[in-house]
């Protein structure tokens, strides 16, 4: 495998990273700057691609323009960027901790979890404070991933089989009592609801790109920090302890992580389901690497898929805008199935 060296701080600080790794990684943040670009441009007020890097630069062409791409179309992409690297990044460190490979927020329970705070905030108390929403999705989601932990645990530890099917049936029984909120409250409460549940952006702003900003320059680096210990659960309790790893209290602290991200990001644009699944296994196929380059390349896939699935939402079938989760969810559930079959073979070896 071709190896590339990266040093800093004078030659304290040395590296070696697969090329193909980093090639990818290129790669994918060029396409993300090319959905960026290509979002900024696409609207009901056309813009070209010099009038977008214009604008970008503080010369806008015009004032509309100035304030299509500043005050709408640039704050729903970035949010729409942010939301995808969460929900990747958030499904990737549910698989290494629970060493399962369908481990994803959605499918656990965790975004319902957040989804149930947030709607019944919503409609039973309306004029809640706006910025206390990512708080109560954290909260939400942390309760459920901890009911769905101890439910799926024994004295020999949690099994794949149980744990998913555990978070499946948590997660259907929490979306009914959501649905069932929603026949309370007046219309345009359960209206505002009902757009949130669909995942979609089209109503994202600098508020949300706020919270997202917020939540990424503390959880991004702390996660990043704690791939050695990601890299050792991996092989099991055991092993990881031998290799001096405070298991119990590490696990603890990556479910946390995960769960603040995803709740941050369900905050934001309500659920969008498979983003978790499918992200962290592209970004393997793309390129073999290890735990701290997989989840830089996780949060790119991630990051891109729902840019991509928002841009396409929005332009395909103007001017409906059609919510990204509807797409992800398109993708996501051939690949949910895909990986049941293969657990499936797998353990009749």
């Amino acid at each position: 495998m071709s190896m590339a060296s990266l040093e800093g701080l004078g030659g304290r600080v040395a590296l070696q990273v697969p090329l193909r790794a980093l090639s990818v990684a290129v790669a994918l943040a060029a396409a993300i700057l090319a959905v960026l670009v290509w979002s900024l441009m696409t609207g009901s007020y056309d813009l070209s691609r010099a009038e977008v890097i214009d604008t970008l630069w503080g010369n806008p062409p015009s004032d509309t323009a100035g304030t299509v791409v500043w005050e709408f179309r640039f704050p729903r992409t970035l949010t729409a960027f942010m939301v995808g690297a969460f929900l990747a990044l958030s499904g990737a460190t549910l698989q290494y901790v629970t060493r399962n490979p369908l481990a994803d927020p959605s499918l656990v329970g965790v975004s319902q979890g957040a989804a149930l705070v947030v709607v019944t905030v919503t409609i039973l108390a309306p004029g809640f404070g706006f910025y206390w929403r990512p708080l109560l999705a954290f909260g939400g989601s942390l309760v459920v991933a901890a009911i769905i932990l101890t439910i799926a645990s024994s004295r020999r530890g949690g099994e794949t089989l149980r744990f998913i099917l555990t978070g499946i049936g948590v997660a259907a029984l929490i979306s009914s009592f959501t649905q069932t909120l929603l026949t309370y409250g007046d219309v345009d409460g359960a209206l505002a609801a009902l757009t949130w549940l669909a995942g979609s952006v089209h109503a994202a702003g600098w508020d949300e790109a706020t919270w997202l900003t917020v939540t990424a320059m503390i959880a991004v680096p702390a996660l990043l920090a704690a791939a050695r210990p990601l890299a050792a659960i991996r092989f099991g309790e055991e092993v990881a302890t031998s290799l001096g790893i405070r298991v119990v209290a590490a696990r603890r602290g990556l479910v946390g992580l995960a769960v603040g991200l995803a709740a941050t990001a369900v905050a934001a644009v309500g659920p969008m389901g498979f983003v978790g699944l499918v992200a962290p296994h592209l970004a393997r196929r793309l390129a073999h690497s290890g735990v701290g380059l997989h989840l830089v390349l996780t949060a790119l896939t991630g990051a891109l898929m729902v840019g991509l699935a928002d841009l396409v939402g929005r332009a395909a079938f103007a001017p409906v805008q059609v919510p990204a989760g509807l797409f992800t969810a398109i993708i996501g559930v051939p690949v949910f199935v895909a990986l049941i079959l293969r657990t499936q073979a797998r353990s009749q070896l």
